[in-house]
């Protein structure tokens, strides 16, 4: 599928260890010329962390896209009634957020984003990644996953030996997996068996 001039909003959560995965795949989209809309929650664009300053990580991504990004639930609610995004992909996205999209709670720009996004039925791509995909966040996958709309960047268990619960998506997969939902399919396999 051609992404040029699609309108992409790409959602970052607090999954700090995927960031430079992310941004590797904007520029991708970038240069595949779509129109890619940046939003972050409340500690993707204000916590600094081992991964990197946060005014660097902001400076980064509104240089790449050539936007401010949307960092306020006001700033995010027009989203949806002004038609803004074709499709939008949260990536990282966190067990937190998981559990919000999962039980409707609406308290930041990301989960506001999304939630404006789907009331005109678009597509949302989640690269999960969360320590707890295989206990605690387990149930709210389950409930994405059987969602109209809702589509999963295909994923593994991030390191069975130290975090036997842990899931993290395969960045590798993020543009085939914005296309296939583009045209409503789950791209396939979601779990993935081998370790890279």
């Amino acid at each position: 599928m051609d992404l040029a001039d699609k309108k992409i909003g790409v959602i970052m959560t607090g999954s700090f260890c995927t960031f430079s995965k992310v941004i590797k795949q904007i520029k991708e989209l970038v240069k595949r010329k779509a129109d890619v809309i940046p939003i972050m929650s409340d500690h993707s664009y204000n916590l600094d962390t081992k991964f990197g300053e946060a005014k660097n990580i902001r400076a980064e991504i509104e240089q790449i896209t050539g936007k401010k990004i949307i960092n306020t639930i006001q700033e995010a609610e027009p989203i949806g009634p002004k038609n803004m995004t074709d499709i939008m992909l949260i990536a990282p996205c966190s067990g937190n957020t998981i559990a919000k999209l999962a039980n409707g709670i609406v308290d930041n720009a990301a989960t506001m984003a999304a939630k404006s996004h789907l009331r005109n039925n678009n597509p949302l791509v989640i690269a999960i990644s969360t320590n707890d995909g295989l206990s605690g966040s387990a149930e709210n996958i389950g409930k994405l996953l059987n969602r109209n709309n809702y589509y999963f960047v295909p994923f593994r268990q991030d390191n069975p030996i130290t975090k036997p619960r842990s899931l993290v998506f395969d960045s590798t997969y993020i543009i085939k997996t914005l296309e296939e939902a583009f045209d409503r399919r789950q791209i396939q396999p979601i779990l993935l068996w081998h370790n890279k």
